[in-house]
């Protein structure tokens, strides 16, 4: 009877029940959404292009990841090291750059499982969001390649149409 502590009757058979909220779905995209880590491959990208000194860039490129990996860095030093890359350059140089680093570098590391995945969840009315610790220029075409509007990045600083070199707002580390 109603008002008696039970579900009324009926409940539970035939009664179609709906969803009250989106299910949120984080995906992490270096080591996991993609074969490797987009941080490492955009410096080597950029040697690559003649935009630092293959000696000591790819030295320093082995230790920060190494020191990422082994949990040994700061928050600040790591993000820094990789927005000094933004800096450096002009912005216009830097768009060129970055297609042609989404098409050389980051597409062929993107799996066909890892697409069919992000996609499936999406088909089944998922918020999928990506999640990385690499700032938000080179991976924004990443997310958009991957068919994911929400990215959570540290957002680099930009002033007067350039990169400053420094983040904005609380990095997204770990």
């Amino acid at each position: 009877a109603e008002g008696d502590g039970n579900p009324p009757r009926g409940a539970g058979r035939g009664c179609r029940l709906t969803r009250a909220a989106q299910e949120l779905l984080l995906f992490d995209l270096d080591h996991t959404l993609l074969d490797g880590d987009s941080d490492v491959e955009w410096l080597r990208f950029l040697i690559d292009e003649g935009a630092g000194d293959r000696g000591s860039e790819e030295a320093a490129n082995a230790d920060m990841a190494r020191r990422y990996r082994e949990g040994t860095v700061g928050t600040l030093d790591f993000v820094r090291f990789y927005l000094r890359t933004l800096a450096a350059h002009p912005m216009e140089r830097l768009l060129e750059w970055r297609a042609r680093y989404l098409r050389r570098s980051i597409l062929p590391r993107i799996s066909d499982s890892a697409r069919t995945l992000i996609a499936d969840h999406q088909r089944d009315g998922s918020l999928v969001v990506i999640v990385t610790a690499t700032n938000r220029f080179p991976t924004e075409l990443t997310a958009g390649a991957l068919g994911v509007e929400h990215l959570i990045a540290t957002e680099p600083e930009i002033r007067d149409g350039r990169f400053t070199g420094e983040y904005a707002g609380t990095p997204s580390f770990r």
